[in-house]
């Protein structure tokens, strides 16, 4: 059995699953799925868990066939701000509930679990910026509310840069599903900080403390990149901190009229190996990374355990 003693929140839905198994598999990107589906340019991806549910479906069982433990819901940009930009800030709460409800049904078949995303505010917090914690709070509390009306496993607050803001969407989980599991990933830039000058063991130490089930990071230049913004957390991990990696599938080249990323499956399966090697706990994909990616990190994964 796994000890967890960092944070005394006892067994979760992930720590469940980690005691049958080493590790978990996320799966990848949505929002480049989403492109490669056909959504317009600078369109709403959220739109589409109501306009377009069975496209978003068919994502979410390409990833739990490729072998994804765990799917995310089609809401990284499911907060009032985001929506606002595309006059749909009035539907937070159908969106999310929504994407929630498609991602269950597509991973009830897997025994899968579902992770209601919830990323960036896109609004500066105090100094910066006007929005204050409180405001912040209730922006993802909106959010989350309708994800867990859904029927969501836990809560991925991901790409995140400032730890004001994480501790804001963290006391908005709290306050809407304090029995739900918390991961937080945080994005790194080339100098292996965070867009607020977080560096991963800064990440590990202030966001652990939160008392949040699993820190990491996601995004970012690609796999080689992650493997060191991973190291340095693990240098620093304390016990019983589930740690999570999701790098994209490398850096996006122009393609005649598309982006295409220029990391491959296998790229992804060697770089899965390594994760798990550090000790990481939980592995998936970000932007690029397909089905096609997912499935070579699961065989790798499963070839090495």
């Amino acid at each position: 059995m796994r000890t967890l003693i960092y944070y005394g929140k006892g067994m979760s839905a992930l720590t469940d699953r980690l005691d049958a198994r080493p590790y978990l598999v996320f799966d990848g990107a949505m929002g480049t799925m989403l492109q490669a589906a056909g959504i317009e340019p600078g369109g709403a991806g959220e739109l589409w868990n109501v306009e377009n549910a069975e496209a978003v479906e068919a994502i979410h069982t390409a990833y739990l066939e490729a072998g994804a433990n765990i799917v995310t819901t089609n809401t990284f940009g499911g907060s009032r701000p985001r929506l606002d930009m595309h006059g749909a800030g009035d539907r937070v709460h159908e969106l999310n509930k929504a994407a929630a409800q498609i991602a269950k049904k597509a991973a009830a078949p897997f025994e899968a679990l579902v992770a209601g995303d919830i990323g960036p505010s896109g609004e500066l917090l105090e100094p910066l910026g006007l929005l204050t914690p409180d405001e912040a709070q209730a922006i993802f509390e909106e959010q989350i509310t309708g994800l867990v009306e859904g029927g969501i496993d836990l809560i991925l607050i991901e790409t995140m840069s400032d730890l004001e803001e994480v501790g804001a969407a963290v006391r908005a989980s709290r306050a809407v599903a304090p029995e739900l599991p918390i991961v937080v990933t945080l994005s790194f830039d080339t100098k292996l900080r965070t867009m607020m000058g977080v560096n991963p063991a800064m990440a590990v130490s202030e966001i652990g403390a939160m008392g949040v089930d699993a820190v990491g990071a996601n995004c970012g230049r690609g796999p080689e990149e992650m493997q060191t913004i991973l190291e340095q957390m693990v240098a620093v991990r304390p016990e019983g901190l589930l740690l999570i990696g999701q790098s994209n599938a490398g850096l996006p080249h122009l393609v005649g009229d598309r982006f295409e990323y220029d990391a491959g499956p296998s790229t992804m399966a060697a770089h899965a190996q390594t994760l798990r090697a550090l000790g990481i706990d939980i592995i998936g994909g970000c932007c690029g990374s397909t089905p096609q990616h997912i499935a070579a990190m699961a065989d790798a994964l499963a070839s090495t355990n």
